[in-house]
């Protein structure tokens, strides 16, 4: 018979499960054999520590009225607050949320940063909301979860159709319910409002510096590498514009519309006006169009997947023409798609390294305004790039140590930080 125990987090875990968060724990129990950590541990990390539910009650413009429901999944406050992004999207769940700030937890600890992981979201389609929309869904979500949040507490960030403007209304509501200004509540925000300098190029710029140290490791030039980009946003249009500017030839990228290729190169400084002047890249003249999933699979030195999660699978692994693939998105490869990919040699620069750049420069912004004492971009960029290094080199001589995929050695990294914390702390009360 299960104890009260077993059945609690049963019972718990039930509406967790989903594909994503499914993915998640199969990540995680792939790596515990190799992070020797005690049982009682490892299933203290298995499930979140704080799941929140919200409704948000919005006028909409034309004098109709909508409830959008919101979500925020705190994973663990063990090395400190928690630390994660809200987006807002029509697929957002409590399953995704929980899988995404358990990957921020690996992420940040990782990176050693003294922060959990956290995610959370609204469900609503944000490109048939206007702004006005947008703000009082932003405002009524951070009222919400005002309870829940703070900067010693949880501090949200930009994701998925989210950007600063988002952050300074979340930073507003909650000051404004305060009764003074607190910057430090949300990382991503305008540089007016205490923003970090570098925090918008930082996941895309993160992203490059991991690939770069990847090539110097294998011995090859990245000025030599031939690069395939999926997703052409805040992330994949960085990546692509940091490669380009590397000497990198850049082969084709993609946004929703569609991805363009040219054998020769793409011009990718005139790709980003274009995309600035006409929303996608839909219309784009001077190159050949494909589909991203068409995208995918193109012969290339390095593919980054840089759109959104579950994007290599199974089906698709085994026609990837590339020898690296680098992990913009969390969680764009499947388990299965892992297992043939590493069959087949390609090697996986996995998310929670690959894509840290966005969180520890919020990092370097929530100290910041915490001392209200700015940096330099080149400061920043600085540090951003020693602290990939060191956790780079880490993950590489894990993954030789033990003889397993950098992904493992990933995730046995972060695993391992926050174990050791937990351990020292024990189980309250």
């Amino acid at each position: 018979m299960a104890n009260v125990a077993d059945l609690q987090v049963e019972s718990g875990a039930l509406e967790w499960q989903t594909p994503l968060f499914r993915t998640a724990i199969r990540q995680f129990e792939q790596a515990l054999p190799h992070a020797d950590v005690p049982f009682v541990v490892a299933e203290r990390l298995r499930v979140p520590e704080r799941s929140v539910i919200v409704s948000c009650p919005v006028h909409l413009d034309g004098g109709g009225f909508a409830v959008f429901p919101g979500y925020r999944v705190q994973h663990s406050t063990v090395l400190g607050p928690t630390k994660g992004g809200v987006r807002y999207d029509a697929q957002v769940d409590l399953g995704e949320c929980a899988a995404l700030a358990m990957w921020m937890t690996w992420k940040c600890a990782l990176l050693r940063l003294p922060y959990g992981g956290a995610k959370g979201g609204v469900r609503c389609d944000p490109r048939a909301l206007s702004p006005g929309e947008l703000q009082r869904v932003t405002r009524r979500f951070t009222s919400e979860l005002a309870p829940f949040i703070g900067p010693q507490e949880d501090i949200p960030a930009p994701d998925m159709a989210t950007n600063e403007q988002t952050m300074a209304w979340m930073m507003d509501t909650y000051s404004m319910q305060k009764g003074y200004a607190v910057p430090e509540i949300v990382t991503g925000k305008p540089v007016a409002l205490g923003g970090s300098l570098f925090r918008h190029e930082a996941t895309g710029a993160g992203v490059v510096m991991v690939v770069e140290r990847a090539c110097q490791r294998l011995g090859r030039r990245l000025g030599e590498q031939r690069c395939v980009v999926q997703g052409f946003g805040n992330v994949g249009g960085i990546a692509a514009h940091e490669l380009h500017a590397k000497g990198a030839t850049v082969l084709a990228v993609s946004d929703v519309s569609g991805g363009v290729y040219n054998e020769a190169g793409l011009d990718v400084d005139e790709l980003i006006e274009f995309v600035h002047q006409n929303g996608s890249l839909a219309a784009y003249p001077d190159a050949e169009h494909v589909t991203n999933a068409q995208l995918l699979e193109l012969p290339c030195d390095i593919l980054v997947l840089a759109a959104r999660e579950d994007q290599v699978t199974a089906e698709n692994a085994p026609r990837l023409e590339t020898s690296l693939v680098a992990e913009g998105a969390n969680g764009p490869t499947s388990v299965e798609a892992d297992a043939i990919l590493a069959d087949r040699g390609i090697l996986v620069l996995p998310d929670v390294l690959t894509n840290a750049g966005g969180v520890t420069v919020s990092y370097f912004e929530w100290v910041q305004d915490l001392g209200r004492l700015f940096w330099t971009r080149s400061e920043i960029r600085a540090r951003l790039a020693d602290k990939l290094s060191d956790a780079f080199d880490r993950v590489w001589e894990l993954a030789a140590e033990r003889g397993i995929t950098l992904r493992s050695a990933a995730l046995v990294a972060g695993i391992r930080e926050v174990a050791a914390a937990l351990e020292a702390r024990g189980i309250y009360p």
